[in-house]
């Protein structure tokens, strides 16, 4: 039987209907799938992975390494840290460069870093001490030392175990007459920067030129981070060299003991920079001038002369650095960075590693550059 006209305009208002309905919902999957792309771009599912990178000095580096390690884990696989210790100077280029998502640096940044890098913020993350380092086999850990003395041990002014200027610091010790070998950093180094500025402020023979990151050394030998000046002290006879507090711990070291302002010859250890940090000066805002922050030959009877912050540097504005930050990324990094300074946190596993925890007023001026972080200008911690 032919259909009527009736039941044809039905059939058409039916069909109609239908692709009304089906358009609708491909509207609706469509808005779904929006949603949920920009849901994980924005919080990370628990199976999305986001990977922070950064660069820099070697100095916290056992410190930053443990962080990585237990970080990983807290947040149950999502946030992995990859930090490359490459030194303070390389460090400082890459950040400069945008090539990594946060830099650290044991020297601050002198201000034509600052102006080639602008928006960077200085956040320290921690204390150490730079040891001097020897290998003498006839020697125990404990000789005594002076800046004066160390300063002209690297300008190749002494050059032996036994001359008359170590002698009169140590009058109970038999010290061999044997050549001292110096050995010193190859790489730009936040190490080298602190060394050097002791050497400096003790030795009037060490002029300004011999103060920075990277010295064109009188003689001696080189090697890259402080693992590799560690490394090539322990397989010199009669070396010495200046080496971070922690690395000389892992290798049981034999390490000077440093006078002080107060005539006290102080080791190197948790307690000297413990003493040394809390006297740290007023500091500047953290996106301030940084570059005469200071903790060497810091007052008090028993602080360690030889002591310094060591800094993450990170942008102000995150989305400055690129396509490869995004906003998960920032948000990650910022959570990193107030777990670092904080205890419970990162802080909890400092001393283990022979760093001492931060001190209250240094937390506090971390999280006043950690809440300033943005994102297209939305601040990322509260």
């Amino acid at each position: 039987m032919a259909a009527t006209p009736e039941d044809k305009e039905r059939l058409r208002r039916g069909s109609r209907r239908n692709v009304g309905i089906v358009v609708a919902v491909i509207v609706i999957a469509l808005i779904l799938v929006a949603v949920a792309v920009l849901a994980g771009l924005f919080n990370p599912s628990p199976g999305q992975t986001v990977t922070l990178l950064g660069s820099g000095a070697t100095f916290p580096f056992p410190l930053i390494t443990k962080w990585s390690s237990v970080y990983v884990n807290e947040t149950g696989g999502r946030v992995q840290v990859n930090y490359q210790g490459i030194g303070s100077g390389a460090g400082i280029q890459a950040i400069t460069a945008k090539t990594v998502d946060f830099a650290g640096s044991d020297a601050p940044l002198k201000p034509s870093e600052r102006a080639a890098a602008p928006g960077l913020l200085h956040v320290p993350e921690t204390i150490g001490a730079v040891t001097a380092a020897y290998n003498v086999a006839s020697l125990s850990s404990g000789l005594n030392l002076t800046g004066h003395v160390l300063g002209e041990i690297f300008l190749g002014k002494i050059t032996t175990w036994n001359h008359a200027n170590i002698s009169a610091l140590n009058p109970a010790v038999v010290l061999p007459s044997s050549t001292i070998t110096v050995v010193h950093r190859s790489d730009s180094s936040g190490t080298t920067f602190v060394w050097t500025s002791y050497l400096h402020l003790e030795n009037p023979g060490w002029n300004s030129s011999f103060v920075g990151k990277s010295i064109n050394w009188p003689g001696g030998i080189g090697a890259s981070g402080n693992a590799g000046v560690a490394g090539k002290i322990l397989t010199t006879p009669d070396s010495i060299g200046y080496v971070e507090l922690a690395y000389t711990v892992q290798n049981s070291m034999k390490v000077g003991k440093i006078r002080n302002p107060a005539g006290n010859f102080i080791s190197p250890s948790l307690a000297g920079t413990a003493a040394a940090a809390a006297s740290a000066p007023t500091f500047p805002s953290p996106d301030g001038d940084w570059n005469n922050v200071t903790i060497l030959n810091a007052a008090g009877a028993n602080s360690y002369p030889i002591a310094s912050f060591t800094y993450l540097l990170v942008y102000k504005e995150l989305n400055t650095i690129g396509t490869s930050m995004t906003q998960a990324k920032a948000q990650a990094l910022v959570d990193f960075l107030w777990w670092c300074v904080h205890n419970p946190g990162g802080q909890q596993y400092a001393t283990s590693l022979v760093y001492p925890t931060l001190p209250q007023t240094v937390v506090t001026l971390d999280e006043q550059a950690i809440r300033s972080i943005a994102f297209n200008g939305q601040t990322l911690h509260s």
